[in-house]
């Protein structure tokens, strides 16, 4: 019989699975390439003798708000990778085993590499006893200890040739699950949980990056599930939680609502910044790792590869290696998909989202004169266009170009670097319209040191009426 929570586990996996393995291998694919030398960005978590060393952090805590409804039990993964020193040994002719940098193949050159083994933790408690004191009787602690795996490295014939030696080092850690009620008139819980590194450094073991890794969570992220309960968006909540919303303290994650729009019963903590309800884009042809690329640029690069690069490649790593496959094999019409997708149609076809045509518009006789001088992209191109005010009312101000703003911008619109503007001040250059009729404010930063090729270019930052408040005389004295 299926699981429902299951199915949306299922669901939410094909987004973790891309998180968890962002920037795994890049193009092009080879471990002797300097864009792998220095690898595993995301979601890191060492021990507590290298935080101090490395610049990473032991601990990882996510903060999210569950209405529980009639769930009473919570369901969690903790997933990551954990690395795996690969070494290559040469079969020599007395039965010896000799470590070598390469072992050439005619269809794979195989090289030492870290290879990225995944991890899973799984929790299932009762919410009463995540409750109050009872919470501290719950961390659940997991132990993978040192270990060594050997794999034969044979011919077409079956004869032996060398070893893959993988070699894994003790890695320990704890999650801390707790929930808390929180006063109001509607029953809603924040659960929080925090995921811990408690591996204990080697006696006379480097604290450098390099063997900090070892004994590291990578890629680390969680799933979250109440059956019976719903889940609350962090970005966009219901007007009423968005107080306890902006309480939630989140250390080096991000929760999200998983799953299809709509859905509400799965939450992912990501180490990486997602909107609610992420997908993998439906023209993708598979994984393809790299962080930095889009898939037509590298489907089209790595097809390029010699046949050298892509032995390399396949011997690198089996995922490098289902990438050279994948791209080889990629009919000539999932490679024309990668060029480029339009998602809404509406304005385009003249079709609404079931598929059904939509009334034609109503004659209007000859197109109207579009307006001289401007650029197609603005509004005031279009004669008709509806004219943008010249200044607008914010906290019974009025506010126009030379007005002098501080920026409060928020979560529901914000993208990082957003986030690092709130709180300063900036100076209005013009208030402007855009396609789709709303009112923006351009604006440059105080003390942006290149505020004035900004001007010059035009190009400002743009913020709503409602990210933005006048600066008061208190502020312009300061």
């Amino acid at each position: 019989m299926s699981n429902p929570l299951e199915d949306r586990f299922e669901q939410a996996r094909t987004v973790a699975d891309a998180v968890l393995f962002e920037g795994y291998v890049l193009y092009p694919y080879r471990a002797s390439a300097a864009k792998n030398q220095l690898r595993w960005q995301f979601g890191v978590l060492v021990p507590p003798a290298w935080t101090a060393t490395t610049g990473e952090h032991s601990v990882q805590r996510t903060e999210c708000l569950l209405e529980p409804r009639t769930g009473d039990r919570l369901h969690a993964e903790l997933r990551f990778l954990h690395v795996r020193r690969r070494t290559v040994e040469r079969l020599d002719a007395d039965g010896s085993y000799t470590e070598v940098p390469e072992l050439d193949l005619p269809d794979r050159v195989l090289v030492p590499w870290d290879e990225g083994h995944e991890e899973r933790v799984l929790i299932h408690e009762s919410l009463a006893e995540l409750t109050g004191d009872q919470a501290s009787v719950h961390a659940v602690r997991f132990d993978l200890p040192d270990s060594v795996e050997y794999e034969p490295v044979t011919d077409a014939e079956g004869r032996t040739l060398g070893r893959l030696v993988r070699r894994r080092k003790r890695l320990t850690g704890e999650l801390r699950p707790r929930v808390e009620e929180l006063p109001g008139p509607y029953r809603v819980l924040r659960l929080t949980v925090s995921v811990h590194n408690t591996t204990t450094a080697p006696k006379d073991a480097p604290l450098d990056r390099e063997t900090a890794l070892a004994h590291s969570l990578i890629g680390t992220h969680l799933l979250f599930g109440v059956p019976g309960g719903r889940f609350l968006s962090l970005t966009d909540p219901p007007e009423w939680a968005r107080p306890a919303a902006a309480s939630c303290q989140n250390d080096r994650t991000w929760p999200v609502l998983a799953g299809p729009p709509g859905a509400d019963e799965v939450m992912l903590s990501s180490p990486i910044i997602l909107e609610d309800h992420p997908a993998v884009a439906e023209e993708s042809p598979g994984p393809l790792y790299d962080a930095t690329e889009i898939d037509e640029i590298l489907s089209l690069r790595t097809a390029a590869l010699t046949d050298r690069e892509k032995r390399e490649a396949r011997g690198t790593d089996a995922r490098a290696a289902g990438v050279v496959d994948l791209v080889d094999a990629m009919p000539d019409a999932v490679r024309e998909r990668l060029h480029g997708a339009i998602r809404g149609l509406r304005e385009i076809t003249g079709d609404d989202a079931a598929g059904e045509a939509l009334p034609a518009a109503p004659d209007t006789g000859p197109s109207l004169p579009r307006g001289p001088g401007h650029p197609w992209w603005d509004p005031a191109e279009e004669a008709g266009a509806a004219e943008v005010p010249t200044a607008v009312v914010i906290d019974g101000a009025t506010v126009r170009a030379g007005s002098r703003v501080r920026l409060t911008p928020g979560a529901r619109r914000s993208d990082a670097q957003d986030a690092f503007l709130h709180g300063r001040h900036a100076t209005v250059e013009a208030v402007v319209g855009d396609l789709d009729g709303e009112t923006h404010l351009a604006v440059v930063v105080d003390d942006d040191p290149g505020t004035d090729v900004r001007r010059a270019q035009g190009r400002f930052l743009y913020f709503k009426p409602d990210e933005v408040a006048p600066l008061t005389e208190q502020e312009e004295a300061t």
